[in-house]
């Protein structure tokens, strides 16, 4: 396989409402529904060709944090003597806009949309550079979230489903990006190469005494190198002392923002939105890193007092008043850290971002976040829809077609159902089509017979309707019943169906939020990058099916 094979190939665009698990409030997204409007809510980006914001002031210094975290790419050219990241930080420094996305560090890379998001960054930065608005890709490390349940495992599909599990708890209060690994990720590490040779470079910075964020960084920086996609750990002091305004608004507006929040979640659920955070009543923004244990934890407000008449906060078991926190995020910055309503905001002030690439969850993120970014920004970042997709391999499009099966059929039934479904496929076709005439045939009969007695007699009518119910569950049964039989002639349906199942619609879920990155990259080699680029930049309103 190779990336002009995926690219040039098949790629069926499935509209949005076959796309299942999307909720109300990302439909509306996706297709400018009134409702998202009425809220004056973040509706996709128009076109490609938008001048980026101002530059902030910290610019410079910024490139310069971001060309050291990109080093190693730099200083590496590709087969082509080029140096694509080398490129894009030069970009930057002459005034280039930044497309951003991002996801936690997980495991080997993480799940398959993960490389959707940096495709999609990729492909509407060189879409907007194509139009004469230069502008770079840059993936933002999440490794300040301290879910470590999160990314601690991943899941390589196959002819088996193999969860690999990094074990090794920490604790679990602290970010998860600074957690390094020990020697039992080299087991690990191993089950990955063994899916390819190809994998070895992917998954090299796997191993003990690296971190979390800096192997996933190595992973997407690696699968990435010929796109020159940035990565960007913002979570050191550097980092936090630029963004500081961000963070400082947070602290001294804190009621302010707080009741913008719960201001904004009323307006969703009035519009018939589910918010995705719940905003309680001592909740901030922001968390606080323990000195002395590395430990993330919530700040809270608690009520003013006539000695803190501006109210104090609390993390753990200790008490800050508001002047506590504006010293520890002059002096050490890097101890205050956003939430997840707050990343956002304070990602988009230090770099600049035009368009903003996001998933579902992070759009319902975004709806909430909306009145921060008014507030502290002045406007909010156009967010735009990552691509979405399910990868079809070779052997499971072979099924497929032999089956005569859409994957949107699959979308809709599980294992045994789809195995059923299959059976009645295969049946004989004289069973079938006596099986087909009768239920037709009783179809009429019936409708023809209930509506002559509800003609007679409304009470009859209803036990009618009632009696013909039962009758045509029997017969439906008979057809279950003629498809298990099937089943049992043929054995390798069952099969067929447990694979297209788990590969296509894995426990019931999208393949996108299942299967891990790693094991499409170690079959498909590095050339799958730019494949998912070009595909990204094609664009399609729902869900796309690329058969590989």
């Amino acid at each position: 396989m190779n990336a002009t094979n995926i690219a040039n190939g098949i790629a069926d665009c499935l509209p949005l409402a076959a796309t299942p698990g999307l909720s109300r409030l990302f439909q509306d997204f996706c297709s400018g529904g009134e409702a998202a409007q009425a809220l004056r809510a973040f509706l996709p980006l128009a076109n490609e060709e938008r001048v980026r914001p101002p530059l902030p002031a910290h610019w410079p210094e910024l490139v310069g944090l971001l060309a050291a975290q990109n080093a190693s790419k730099i200083e590496t050219p590709n087969a082509s003597g080029n140096a694509p990241a080398q490129a894009a930080l030069r970009a930057l420094a002459q005034g280039a806009g930044a497309v951003v996305t991002g996801q936690q560090v997980g495991l080997f890379g993480g799940p398959l949309f993960t490389p959707f998001k940096a495709a999609t960054a990729i492909a509407r930065a060189g879409k907007a550079t194509a139009a004469g608005h230069p502008h770079v890709a840059i993936f933002w490390l999440a490794s300040e979230d301290h879910d470590f349940a999160e990314v601690n495992h991943v899941t390589l599909p196959g002819r088996e489903m193999k969860e690999l599990v990094y074990a090794s708890a920490p604790d679990a209060a602290r970010p998860a990006g600074g957690i390094a690994f020990d020697d039992s990720i080299v087991a690990l590490a191993n089950q990955v190469r063994d899916l390819s040779g190809s994998a070895a470079r992917l998954v090299e910075e796997y191993k003990p005494g690296r971190t979390f964020a800096q192997a996933f960084a190595h992973f997407y920086s690696t699968a990435f190198a010929e796109q020159g996609l940035l990565v960007l750990d913002a979570s050191g002091r550097d980092f936090h002392r630029l963004g500081a305004p961000v963070l400082r608004a947070a602290i001294e507006r804190a009621d302010e923002l707080h009741a913008a929040l719960l201001e904004r979640n009323r307006a969703l659920e009035a519009a018939g939105y589910q918010v995705q955070v719940a905003v309680a009543p001592q909740s901030s923004l922001l968390f606080l890193l323990d000195a002395r244990t590395g430990a993330r934890q919530a700040l809270k407000r608690m009520p003013p007092t006539a000695t803190e008449p501006r109210g104090l906060w609390q993390a753990g078991q200790q008490d800050y008043s508001t002047a506590d926190l504006l010293g520890i995020l002059a002096s050490e910055p890097e101890r205050i850290s956003p939430s997840a309503l707050l990343r956002p905001v304070f990602q988009d002030f230090l770099l600049g971002t035009s368009v903003q690439v996001a998933g579902p969850a992070e759009i319902a993120y975004l709806a909430q976040s909306a009145v921060l970014f008014e507030r502290i920004l002045g406007a909010q970042t156009p967010p735009a829809a990552r691509l979405s997709a399910t990868l079809i391999e070779p052997h499971v499009g072979e099924l497929l077609r032999k089956h005569a099966l859409s994957l949107e059929q699959v979308f809709s039934e599980d294992a045994a159902s789809l195995a059923r479904s299959l059976a009645a496929r295969s049946m004989p076709p004289e069973t079938r089509n006596k099986l087909e005439t009768t239920a037709q045939a009783l179809d009429a009969e019936l409708a023809a017979l209930v509506a002559w007695l509800q003609s007679q007699d409304k009470g009859l009518g209803q036990s009618a309707e009632t009696a013909a119910s039962k009758i045509q569950y029997q017969m439906n049964r008979l057809r279950t019943l003629a498809a298990n039989f099937q089943l049992q002639r043929e054995a390798t349906l069952t099969r067929h169906a447990e694979t297209l199942a788990a590969a296509l619609f894995p426990g019931g879920v999208l393949q996108e939020r299942v299967h891990g990155a790693a094991y499409y990259f170690a079959r498909y080699g590095l050339e799958l990058a730019e494949a998912l680029c070009v595909q990204a930049a094609d664009d399609c309103p729902g869900h796309k099916a690329i058969w590989l």
